[in-house]
């Protein structure tokens, strides 16, 4: 299967912990893979060697039956995504995403350690093309610049650029203005940041700089050296493969990963202030007999429908497709009576969405911290609702 997306695969197979344990200290490795359950491993403990190892090294779950307190129990320990069986070709996906953003990770720290230079390394990259390079004064004012900062900042020459004030007049945020030339750390060099500059059209990028301080003859300070580089492109892209890896590419609403996640977020959050939240699971009704009866192309589009109907929630609400035909909501500061509102307005908008086939919904909520204190007891409450509502519609169609 990975071969044919043109994944050059070697792979090592274990089956102790010990010997995970001993392949990690002495190969270099892309990606984990693991079986759940195996024999004689306990549930997390292949995550917990990896933690111990200090290896970035993504994992991924696979198993023929994933519970959703498990996931959620995976994910929020650090694996980077869960397959079951039934869903295997959903791998190759997900095994992209990971060592995409193993490799933005691992550009990123390249460049952090790379940036950190000597006197003798600025006057070496002085023409260099890729990285800007210039001399400022302790007030900000350009004294050097070269070719590859004129055209970062869209100036027509150096003479142009070199009239322009680099704190006041390309950074626009005055803590970032303030931050740049203080931030000096160990043997006086300048600490990295990322700011937001503007060119001179007055379009925006994102500049990394680094560099270090130029003593005087009296050991004042008399100027500073920088290197810039613009990171736009790359924090873009990195934007873009985050929201990926939290979306469900056909409903575009969040995925379990990132359901866990502000589940999560949720429960430190009203530990902190004693606010309520609500967690609201729907199952479609019907959707194997809509398969089997109109078709898949059907199928996916009431999934879609339904997904609709969620998406306009409140913008601090989060709508996720955590199953084939399961979905939940997060509702902030929200408690039994609101949810249940929620729950029936969005039963009423999926019912009457003018379109065919008809649709209806199960639903169950649980409220923190009145049904769990945990993610897993959370969704195993409103998991039991919503299955109790749907074996009463189920005798109510028997009774007819």
């Amino acid at each position: 299967m990975l071969d044919k997306l043109h994944f050059t695969v070697g792979a090592e197979v274990v089956v102790t912990p010990e010997e995970f344990t001993e392949r990690l200290s002495r190969g270099a490795f892309d990606l984990v893979v693991v079986e759940h359950p195996s024999p004689n491993w306990r549930e997390t403990q292949a995550l917990e060697l990896l933690h111990l190892s200090n290896r970035q090294i993504p994992l991924i779950f696979v198993g023929s039956t994933l519970q959703r307190e498990t996931v959620a129990d995976f994910i929020t320990k650090g694996a980077y995504d869960c397959i079951e069986m039934d869903h295997i070709g959903h791998l190759p996906v997900a095994i992209h995403r990971a060592l995409d953003e193993k490799a933005l990770r691992d550009d990123r720290d390249r460049a952090e350690n790379g940036l950190r230079h000597s006197e003798a390394r600025y006057r070496a990259l002085a023409g260099n093309l890729s990285y800007g390079i210039c001399r400022c004064d302790r007030n900000g004012k350009f004294l050097e610049v070269n070719e590859a900062m004129v055209k970062m900042l869209g100036y027509a020459s150096k003479e142009e650029l070199l009239a322009v004030n680099l704190v006041s007049a390309l950074i626009q945020d005055a803590d970032k203005r303030a931050q740049l030339l203080g931030r000096s750390g160990q043997q006086g060099l300048v600490d990295p940041i990322e700011i937001e500059c503007k060119r001179k059209d007055g379009t925006t990028l994102k500049i990394r700089f680094s560099g270090q301080e130029v003593m005087g003859e009296q050991g004042e300070l008399d100027a500073y050296e920088v290197i810039t580089e613009d990171v736009t492109k790359q924090r873009q892209l990195e934007d873009h493969l985050r929201q990926q890896a939290a979306r469900d590419p056909l409903t575009g609403l969040a995925n379990y990963r990132h359901l866990a996640e502000v589940l999560a977020m949720e429960i430190k959050r009203s530990e902190r202030t004693g606010r309520e939240f609500a967690l609201l699971l729907f199952d479609l009704d019907g959707l194997k007999q809509i398969n089997d009866r109109y078709g898949h192309l059907t199928g996916s589009h009431a999934i879609c429908r339904l997904a609709d109907v969620l998406s306009f929630c409140r913008d601090i609400d989060t709508a996720a497709r955590y199953g084939g035909d399961e979905f939940a909501v997060v509702l902030p500061e929200t408690g039994a009576e609101a949810a249940n509102q929620v729950a029936r307005r969005i039963c009423d908008s999926i019912a009457n969405d003018g379109m065919g086939p008809l649709l209806s919904v199960s639903i169950g909520i649980a409220v923190y911290p009145h049904d769990g204190e945990r993610i897993e007891a959370l969704l195993r409450k409103a998991d039991v609702a919503m299955y109790t509502m749907k074996a009463k519609k189920r005798e109510l169609r028997n009774a007819r």
